[in-house]
């Protein structure tokens, strides 16, 4: 059996089946079955739009503080940690990428491997994810821009935050809609700046700790740093939750696979790839932090309050003058900003694939002709996210920062989606091979039982009223926008229903449908 064939256990297609099968041919002009320019991107272009989604610089400087809060020195040992169940994930979208590269992720896989219900229920706790993020990652753009432009009286207002917070996302969803070619473009320039300006700093921190010029709050590298000895399980679920956001996203490598080259192969090694490159950086960015401010409560020290929002940026002047403090400043905004648009295009081209299968509106199958992306499933994405930030932004700054703590759940809920659904959907050829059983049957699954730990455990922590800063009637306000966000899916899905029967009754996408794309070279 080759990768590309279908696990025994599926049933050989009916009649039926064979009419509602979405089978692409060979496209003229290089164009996929769903009309998305098939062959745009390589490797590299993979790698770079997985690791925009991620946005490394502004992820850090929003998480790096409450990382440190909740595991104290032990920050390097979370984003180690977390990243062994990202990497067994990574396991899981890669074989099930290569059988079935298809934009829709883990809408597609949970359909096949579990049926209509839990797909669709997966594919919208992706949403869910995007339209959180996006929600604070334009504001944060928005504010790390001005805060370089030293308008730093602009940045403090919230009129002004909520108007070019909005006018970003405006203008990244426009940018989505032109291509998937200028947007690969764009993100090569933002992610050489970003990781350029992360990896100097960072050694420039630590040669001067290093060789005592970094200061009476600076402390000396260690190894312990690295294993997180001493800490409860409530520590160790609160970092891992807080790491799960700063990796999230590599699997845009995977939602943009029908415009990659060699679409079976190169969005799986691309996601792998972009975790490993990520774990290096973070590590390396967490030790020069850690050693160079110090865990004080004062001045630079990572235990002082005023610091808890961005430890990354505080260090610019202290490390390398204000030269590096604006660049820094610059790198946050250019890293939030390629997140905007870069979580656009999976989730957009999530949309795309669940029209196609009659999941939701067919509406949302419509490809623009001249640029060949989901043109309104772009626009409606960036519509809603346009939405939440402004509904939350009036409500409270409060409550737009307790989104982004409770991103981490929708997360865990659709990578372990997607992991169970590798373990499922492979079930009757785990045991032909050690490779099969390890990497499509006992990798996948210790990632899913990992995701699954992560998302209980938080949750449950996150009901308590003081777990955030939001209360709403004696229920913490992560756990409500966290879990109330994803059953929010299920009215929705219902509505569906009634307008998408066939897909619901397991016609226009089961086990055995066809779904490839042409190999572009």
């Amino acid at each position: 059996m080759t990768l590309s064939e279908p696990p025994p256990d599926h049933r050989t297609p009916t009649p039926t089946d064979a009419a509602v099968t979405v089978t692409a041919s060979a496209p003229t002009g290089g164009v996929t079955d769903k009309g998305l320019r098939a062959g745009a991107l390589g490797l590299f272009g993979n790698v770079v739009i997985g690791l925009s989604a991620v946005a490394p610089a502004y992820s850090l400087a929003a998480t790096l503080g409450l990382v440190v809060a909740a595991v104290h020195a032990k920050a390097p040992a979370m984003f180690i940690l977390a990243f062994i169940p990202m990497l067994l994930i990574a396991f899981a979208y890669r074989e099930l990428g290569e059988d079935t590269p298809d934009c829709g992720t883990t809408f597609t896989w949970g359909t096949k491997a579990f049926g209509p219900w839990v797909g669709w229920i997966g594919g919208w706790g992706l949403a869910v994810s995007a339209i959180i993020v996006l929600a604070n990652v334009a504001e944060v753009a928005g504010v790390y821009l001005l805060r370089f432009l030293h308008l730093d009286s602009w940045a403090e207002n919230l009129a002004v935050k909520v108007i070019l917070g909005s006018v970003l996302i405006v203008m990244m969803t426009w940018v989505s809609i032109r291509g998937i070619l200028i947007s690969e473009r764009m993100q090569n320039v933002l992610i050489v700046i970003q990781f350029g300006v992360m990896v100097v700093a960072s050694i420039i921190a630590l040669i001067k700790v290093g060789t005592s010029h970094a200061g009476p709050q600076a402390v000396m590298p260690r190894w312990d740093w690295l294993w997180p000895g001493g800490l409860s399980s409530s520590e160790i679920a609160a970092g891992i939750i807080l790491c799960i956001f700063i990796y999230w996203g590599w699997d845009a490598c995977l939602a943009v696979g029908e415009e990659t080259k060699d679409a079976a192969k190169t969005p799986g090694r691309a996601a792998v790839l972009t975790t490993l490159i990520l774990v290096c950086t973070y590590v390396l960015v967490a030790y020069a932090v850690q050693s160079f401010a110090g865990f004080g409560d004062t001045g630079l020290g990572l235990n002082n309050p005023d610091n808890a929002d961005d430890a990354f940026t505080i260090l610019g002047e202290p490390v390398a003058g204000p030269v590096l403090a604006s660049l820094l400043l610059l790198t946050v905004s250019v890293s939030a900003l390629s997140s905007t648009q870069s979580t656009i295009l999976p989730t957009a081209r999530g949309t795309l694939s669940m029209a196609v299968y009659e999941a939701i509106p067919r509406r949302f199958a419509s490809v623009h002709p001249k640029y060949m992306t989901p043109a309104f499933g772009t626009a409606v994405m960036g519509g809603a996210a346009l939405a939440f930030y402004l509904v939350l932004s009036l409500v409270s700054q409060s409550t737009l920062s307790d989104s982004i703590s409770s991103l981490g759940l929708a997360v865990a809920f659709y990578y372990g989606i997607t992991a169970y659904s590798c373990v499922w959907y492979f079930r009757r050829s785990l045991f032909a091979s050690a490779r099969n059983f390890l990497m499509r049957g006992l990798l996948p699954l210790l990632g899913g039982i990992a995701m699954t730990w992560a998302f209980v455990k938080s949750a449950t922590d996150m009901f308590d009223p003081s777990y955030g800063s939001t209360s709403v009637g004696g229920v913490g306000g992560v756990f409500i926008l966290g879990v109330g966000m994803l059953v929010l899916g299920v009215p929705l899905m219902l509505l569906c229903v009634a307008g998408g029967k066939d897909f619901f009754r397991g016609k226009t996408l089961n086990a055995s449908t066809e779904v490839k794309v042409p190999d572009v070279y």
